[in-house]
């Protein structure tokens, strides 16, 4: 099994992953990254609402394997305390 890490890059910086995971394949990576980006989109979520942006970049000894994104756009359509 080829061993995989899982960094997260927020608007706070890029916090490396130096611990990794066994997978078996890329649908596993893709797993894996999914789980990643929801938990860290739900910890995003939990804070003030502003526009964000969420990526797991995962690599292996070789590099870059994947990146995946989740992207919080707020569009306001009215100030507060109108109607």
């Amino acid at each position: 099994m080829q061993r995989y890490y899982f960094d997260l890059r927020d608007d706070d910086g890029l916090t490396i992953d130096d611990e990794g995971i066994e997978l078996p394949d890329l649908r596993a990576v893709r797993y894996e990254a999914s789980r990643t980006v929801v938990d860290a989109a739900r910890d995003v979520l939990l804070r003030p609402m502003r526009p964000t942006e969420v990526a797991v970049e995962v690599r292996d000894e070789s590099g870059p394997v994947m990146r995946m994104r989740f992207m919080i756009d707020i569009k306001e359509y009215r100030a507060q305390g109108a109607r």
